[in-house]
C-alpha cells in the first residue's frame, strides 16, 4: 500500500535570543491511505509543532518529511501555496466560514480557486454535502445554521478537493460535549465513507478514541503508540487513559 505521509528523524529547534528549544526530537512515523491518526500529549510536548511542519507552516531543522512522493523541505516557497491548496485540508477550532457567502459558496471556494469546471464543482459539492448530511442547507448562510451544521460545512470545505491528508488542530477545543460528539461522528463519516486520511491533534481522550491509532508525544518524541485493532472504542478509550496517566502532564485524563 502506498504511503501518504512519512517522517524520518524530524527535528525542529526554536530560538529566542540565546535560548534554544528543541520542539521535535527525532520524530519518525508514517501514515497509509485511509488512516485516522490522533496525536496526544501534554502542553509543550510538540503536538502543534508537528502539525505545523507537516502543514509547511514551519520548516524542519533536520530530517525528512515526504508526502505523496514530495519531500516538503525541498519545495520552493512559490510552490507551497499550491501544495497546501491541492494536497491538504484544514479543520480548525473555529468554523472559519465566511458569513457573507452561502454554505455552497463556502464549501466550493477551494475548487473555484483551482478554477475547476462548474460541472465538476457541482458534482463534488453534491457528493460531500450528501454524505455529511447538509445537502438541504447549501443555499443558507452560516449564521442560519446550527453549530453542528456549520461544523459539517467546514469539514465539507476541507475535503471537497480530495486532499491527500486532512489536518485537524484541536477541532473540539472550543465545543461543548454535544457538539464535540457531533463533530467526531462527522470525522468518522469522512474517514469511513469518503476515505479521508486524517491526522488530528487533541488533548481529549474521548476525542482521541475515535481514531484508529494514537501517537503520544513527550518532550518532542514519540513516547508511546496504541492501535484500535479489533477492540471497541470504549476499550481504546480505556487504554488511552492508562497511557495518559503514565505519561503525566496536563492532559485531561479524568
Amino acid at each position: 500500500m502506498k504511503t501518504i505521509l512519512e517522517l524520518q528523524n524530524v527535528t525542529k529547534y526554536y530560538s529566542s535570543g540565546s535560548i534554544v528549544t528543541k520542539a521535535l526530537d527525532g520524530i519518525s512515523f508514517s501514515m497509509e491511505p485511509g488512516e485516522f491518526v490522533a496525536v496526544m500529549g501534554a502542553s509543550g510536548s510538540g503536538k502543534s509543532t508537528l502539525l505545523n511542519v507537516i502543514a509547511t507552516i514551519d520548516q524542519i531543522s533536520s530530517g525528512d518529511i515526504c508526502m505523496t512522493g514530495t519531500h516538503l523541505q525541498d519545495m520552493k516557497e512559490a510552490d507551497l501555496s499550491a501544495f497546501r491548496r491541492d494536497q491538504l485540508g484544514f479543520i480548525f477550532q473555529e468554523y472559519n466560514l465566511l458569513d457573507t457567502l452561502t454554505i455552497e459558496e463556502n464549501i466550493t471556494l477551494p475548487l473555484h480557486l483551482k478554477r475547476l469546471p462548474l460541472k465538476e464543482t457541482q458534482e463534488a459539492l453534491q457528493h460531500v454535502s450528501k454524505v455529511l448530511g447538509i445537502a438541504d442547507q447549501l443555499k443558507k448562510f452560516p449564521w442560519e445554521l446550527s453549530g453542528g451544521q456549520r461544523q459539517r460545512a467546514a469539514c465539507a470545505r476541507a475535503i471537497i478537493t480530495s486532499p491527500a491528508l486532512v489536518l485537524a488542530d484541536e477541532p473540539t477545543g472550543a465545543l461543548d460535549s454535544k457538539n464535540s460528539k457531533t463533530l467526531m461522528e462527522t470525522f468518522q463519516m469522512m474517514n469511513q465513507s469518503l476515505k479521508s486520511t486524517i491526522l488530528m491533534v487533541t488533548h481529549d481522550p474521548v476525542v482521541g478514541s475515535h481514531a484508529n491509532r494514537v501517537l503520544f508525544l513527550r518532550d518532542g518524541k514519540i513516547w508511546s503508540e496504541v492501535h484500535q485493532g479489533d477492540r471497541s472504542r470504549k476499550e481504546l478509550y480505556r487504554e488511552i487513559l492508562t497511557v495518559s496517566a503514565a505519561l503525566g502532564g496536563d492532559m485531561d485524563v479524568f
